[in-house]
């Protein structure tokens, strides 16, 4: 029972071991579900599930009936048209990162809009091309790339079809995407988009900070327009590097300067919106601006023939009949369109989430990738690549006021004109310019390198994830160094479980409440008890650790000293049948200086004999392992008679833990000293069951709910057991310790079937205690033919916080 009393609490309760706590409370029988269960739910089929399913599969299904048309459709409208001028921009600079001309970036930015209308989730994500994607799609493409005849001299048949290089690339990025979308949408159907969570905030927040340095070293070649060959294997960014600043020489400065002055345009409006974003009704479309007026220029000044500028070029209006992918490209990119199908899930849905909270409305994880998955099928059908979510287009999506994806078919409408009408209209527009418009889009996350302060001050292991991740993917490129970053990223879970942070507990504040010793200044260690905390599962890499850090805490290898005392044990043995040991009540009597058999004789033995537990029923005596032993015998004196091991955050062991768990224990309990597991759940102890843990040796009644109803169970047992007291000296009553106001202990006397609860002040002045012999070590001492109890009581006041009643004067 709990008593409120001020800002403390009573708690009146006996003292529960686990077995103890299950005889009290009887507990329910609960069916868990099997695998059958499970599937019998899965195929049963009623009118409302199925109308539960259609309205998952088409989201579109449960918002649209509600869509307030007078409130929302001009707002729509207006974040549409904003959102469509920015995809078709970022479309045909994207493109150009994928190394595919640049008109098949308007089909990116197109196809996936209009899926994601009907399935996804997010009312305010804007679909399509994002450039860390599109560097992974081209960088996989240039791979297959080489191998076509006009870039390598080869006849490769797979490649023989197409007429140009071009048009190979196309159709290996269109492959690739519909891969990449096949395994989306596999993902989402089988309900397993909980992958995704291998990818932690500061892994993908490197990564894409390491994608975006690749995107600027891609773009130079446009800038500078100079003719960089591909590199694609690892320490390909400084090859590219290399042939850049080569060949600086032959840099074009109207293509430079046209890139620079865009740059330095795009960078100041987009702080001024940023800036100034509560002010402005809407952002200000710099790109949209700056795309008309250097088009107009590179078209009126005829840059083209003038400078020999690098353009846009034809873009054919309407689109591309479908067509199928090539089988082949599919063996050759598998791990590229995994790591582009979850890089692609991660960044949408973590965008997603952010509005979401916002807005206040639920989001599906294995919809988003359904939807995800057949935008990219659809769009490589087409010949568009793959796609997620660009940052700075969802911002401007929802900052205009978008409140449904009503406003993305608005954006998509946009494209559509631009695709059939007025697509011709880019064709002067330079490509250093969609170049440095690219580059205006990394200023985000380039900006994440500032992220390595703030995690170095949160967390060690999180920073050093995000650097070792911006390294990995910077040098080793983006498919291996994402395979490299996750395996690392496990590896430093592995290393915190591997190597805990295991610690000492103590009271503090003489209460129920147990923290590192090495924390608070008032803390109280029981004498003889340790508390050991491990913070982490117990497992076969870290088993090993923990028996170190256990035997480093209570400062002596237990099997270490239960080889010594079976040795001991073995020469007393031989000693006492020789006749050569005699017992007094002052101590061992040896007749003989030395005995015969040395210790290398001993150790020829088998060591698991030493490793058994002691047994000394034939000897007439009972031996003090820590008193004078005969003939200078050496045994390590130990002061522990108690280890209490803090499981409370261990939440599992393995099959190789439990059998070294076990061994631990044993070795502990041989040696006379009493082990108490606390803190551990119910799934947890059922386990120990199956695996056969307890027997003889290590039994259940070493299991407590709590670390105080342990040192309480210690205490009793140990003042009390080992006392002098008589019960014929004890009163009529008995008595039952329970917890107290401050974690000690009170008395409950139980008389003629009435029970009362006797609470004791936290201080009593006025008591002296008067013994002639004291002692810290006999609770109840002998003083003149009567005991002591008010030594008792003073050593239980100084030492234990204990409060009692003494019941005889």
């Amino acid at each position: 029972m709990i008593e409120p009393f001020g800002n403390q609490y009573i708690v009146a309760r006996p003292v529960y071991s686990t077995n103890a706590f299950e005889e009290n409370h009887k507990k329910r029988d609960r069916h868990h579900k099997t695998f059958l269960d499970h599937l019998k739910v899965c195929l049963s089929c009623s009118p409302q599930k199925a109308k539960r399913i259609v309205l998952s599969l088409f989201p579109i299904a449960s918002w649209l009936p509600g869509y307030r048309l007078k409130e929302w459709l001009l707002s729509d409208i207006v974040s549409g048209i904003s959102t469509g001028i920015v995809s078709i921009l970022q479309g045909l600079a994207f493109a150009l990162l994928v190394t595919i001309p640049p008109g098949y970036g308007l089909y990116a930015a197109f196809f996936p809009t209009i899926i994601y209308l009907f399935f996804g989730t997010s009312k305010h994500i804007s679909a399509g091309p994002f450039p860390i994607l599109s560097m992974m799609v081209g960088a996989a493409t240039v791979r297959l790339a080489q191998s076509f005849p006009g870039n390598t001299g080869s006849s490769n048949n797979s490649t023989s079809n197409f007429s140009s290089v071009d048009d190979y690339k196309v159709m290996v990025a269109a492959s690739i995407t519909i891969l990449s979308g096949v395994i989306q949408l596999a993902l989402g159907i089988l309900r397993i988009g909980f992958v995704v969570i291998y990818l932690s905030e500061s892994l993908i927040s490197g990564f894409t900070t390491a994608a975006a340095v690749h995107v600027l070293v891609s773009q130079l070649k446009f800038i500078f327009q100079l003719t960089v060959p591909s590199h694609e294997d690892p320490f390909s960014i400084f090859k590219v590097l290399y042939s850049v600043f080569s060949q600086i020489e032959k840099t074009n400065i109207a293509d430079l300067v046209t890139a620079l002055i865009v740059l330095l345009v795009v960078s100041i409006f987009k702080e001024i919106n940023q800036r100034f974003k509560d002010k402005l009704p809407v952002p200000i479309p710099i790109e949209f601006i700056m795309t008309v007026i250097a088009t107009g220029v590179s078209y009126g000044f005829d840059f083209q023939g003038r400078f020999n500028v690098s353009v846009v070029g034809k873009m054919n209006p309407g689109f591309e009949p479908p067509k199928a992918p090539d089988v082949t490209v599919f063996q050759e990119t598998i791990g590229d369109c995994f790591a582009i199908a979850m890089v692609g899930f991660a960044v949408a849905f973590s965008v997603a989430c952010v509005y979401s909270l916002k807005h206040d409305y639920p989001l599906d994880g294995n919809q988003e990738l359904i939807a995800l998955g057949l935008s990219n099928i659809v769009c490589g059908a087409f010949r568009g690549f793959a796609g997620s979510t660009a940052l700075s287009r969802s911002a401007v999506q929802e900052s205009t006021g978008g409140k449904t994806q009503i406003a993305g078919l608005i954006s998509a409408i946009v494209v559509l004109i631009v695709i059939l009408a007025i697509g011709f209209l880019l064709e002067p527009l330079q490509r250093s310019v969609l170049a440095a418009l690219a580059l205006g889009n990394l200023k985000g996350m380039l900006m994440q390198f500032a992220e390595i302060c703030r995690l170095w001050r949160k967390d060690k292991y999180d920073c050093l994830i995000w650097v070792m991740t911006c390294i990995f993917t910077i040098v080793l490129g983006l498919g291996l160094g994402l395979a490299a970053s996750v395996a690392f990223q496990l590896l430093t879970i592995v290393f915190r479980t591997q190597f805990p942070k295991c610690s000492t507990l103590a009271n503090i504040g003489r209460s129920n409440i147990y923290k590192n010793k090495k924390d608070y200044y008032d803390m109280y260690e029981l004498k003889g008890v340790k508390i050991f905390r491990c913070p982490s599962p117990i497992y076969f890499a870290n088993i090993g650790f923990f028996r170190q850090k256990l035997i480093d805490a209570v400062g002596f290898s237990p099997l270490r000293i239960l080889r010594k005392r079976n040795k001991a044990l073995r020469k007393i043995r031989k000693l006492q049948k020789q006749g050569l040991l005699q017992v007094t009540p002052k101590g061992f009597i040896c007749t003989v200086d030395t005995i015969k058999d040395s210790d290398e004789e001993l150790d020829n033995n088998q060591i698991q004999v030493l490793d058994q537990p002691i047994d000394t029923t034939d000897l007439p005596f009972h031996i003090d392992w820590n008193d004078q032993l005969p003939l200078n015998i050496e045994v390590p004196k130990i002061s522990l008679h108690s280890l209490i091991l803090d499981f409370s955050a261990v939440s599992f062991l393995d099959v190789s833990s439990m059998r070294g768990l076990k061994s631990i224990l044993q070795e502990f309990i041989r040696i006379k000293v009493d082990v108490y597991i606390v803190g551990v759940d119910d799934d947890f102890i059922e386990k120990l069951n199956r695996y056969a843990f307890f027997d003889g040796e290590v039994k259940t009644s070493i299991l407590f709910l709590t670390i105080h109803d342990a040192v309480l169970h210690i205490s009793m047992k140990k003042d009390y057991s080992t006392s002098e007291f008589k019960p014929s000296q004890e009163k009529d009553g008995k008595i039952d310790f329970t917890i107290n106001t401050n974690g000690g202990l009170r008395n409950r006397e139980y008389q003629e079937g009435k029970s009362s609860t006797v609470d004791r002040p936290p201080v009593v002045t006025g008591v002296k205690a008067e013994c002639t012999r004291p002692t810290h070590r006999v609770l109840w001492n002998k003083c003149e033919e009567r005991y002591c109890y008010n030594t008792l009581y003073h050593y239980f006041k100084l030492n234990y916080a204990f409060e009692l009643q003494c019941g005889i004067t």
